[in-house]
């Protein structure tokens, strides 16, 4: 641990404070944008404060950086389910917080304030996503949390048997079902938005096809009637900041999978990273895009069962770290 000296301020006080310093840490895979120091983390692994910098002495002091961090928390999106009960996965857990002196553009959904750090060691955990479905049987699975210090993102939601379609972007309905919940459990502000809803209706009406996951930017889309079946939702948008210096868009929702219906391509995965959902002709779903915590999109049934399509992964998290460093 590093300890704070002293030095006479040189104005005739006589008063005596602590020597100005910046934050000194360590880990992740380590960047720099202008005097600011960037440590970002695609798997597990620990932030390591050697020394936290202290606030100016008085007004106009040129000395160190505060003791507080940006941080951008994304967990796993959710796996896509299908096929028929194709709601595309929820993106993960999208949580923001910028340090008091901005220094670049973050998302509309991020705080207005970072996290106090102290001299200590701070485990990392990043989520993985979730598995996509198979034929049988037709679950998802629920994205895996991400963490940082008192900072933790939920996995996205998945359409499964086991109701886990709430998340910290909830999944897309499926078989006649609601949307997942997004915001679970609920953090201010909200870390997701809930899935599309699959519209009620008989079989033949092609109402099993699947809604859209949510996105940090959007809900995810409702499927719609067309002809002898429904079209399946795209997943809901994700969102930009520039916390690493310039502007990436993360926590995209899955698409959903289709369901008995010629024309439909499957939903489109939401930007940030969402996977598209199965179309009826093809192509397959896509998997959400690791490290921005996209949904997986959602297995679709076209023209007989030997062509079933399954559903796919979600994206993996990451977790970024931004402070002043000189």
């Amino acid at each position: 641990m590093a300890s704070f000296g002293y030095q006479i301020l040189g104005f005739g006080s006589g008063e005596s404070g602590p020597l100005p310093q910046f934050t000194c840490a360590s880990g992740g895979s380590e960047s720099t944008s202008g005097d600011y120091k960037i440590h970002s983390f695609t798997g597990p692994g620990t932030f390591s404060v050697d020394k936290v910098g202290n606030l100016p002495d008085f007004p106009g002091d040129p000395g160190a950086g505060p003791n507080t961090v940006s941080y951008l928390v994304i967990a796993g999106g959710g796996g896509g389910g299908g096929p028929s009960i194709g709601g595309g996965a929820g993106a993960g857990g999208f949580r923001e917080g910028q340090d008091i002196a901005p220094s670049y553009t973050k998302a509309p959904q991020g705080a207005t304030s970072g996290l106090t750090i102290t001299e200590q060691a701070y485990p990392i955990t990043v989520g993985d996503g979730g598995v996509g479905s198979n034929p049988s049987p037709q679950d998802g699975t629920r994205g895996s949390d991400s963490v940082f210090s008192s900072i933790t993102s939920a996995g996205g939601g998945s359409r499964n048997s086991l109701n886990e379609n709430t998340g910290g972007s909830g999944a897309g309905g499926g078989h006649q079902g609601a949307g997942g919940a997004g915001n679970t459990p609920p953090t201010t502000p909200s870390q997701g938005n809930a899935g599309g809803s699959n519209g009620p209706g008989p079989v033949n009406t092609g109402q099993f096809a699947g809604a859209g996951g949510g996105g940090i930017g959007a809900a995810g889309s409702t499927s719609s009637s067309g002809g002898y079946g429904a079209y399946s939702g795209a997943g809901g948008s994700g969102s930009a900041t520039s916390i690493t210096g310039s502007p990436v868009t993360y926590a995209g929702g899955g698409g959903g999978g289709s369901f008995n219906q010629p024309a439909d391509p499957g939903g489109g995965g939401g930007s940030g990273g969402g996977g598209k959902g199965a179309g009826y002709s093809g192509p397959v779903s896509v998997a959400g895009t690791d490290g921005l915590g996209g949904g997986g999109g959602a297995g679709g049934t076209p023209a007989g069962p030997a062509a079933i399509q399954t559903g796919s992964a979600g994206g993996s998290g990451i977790v970024i770290i931004r402070y002043k460093y000189q």
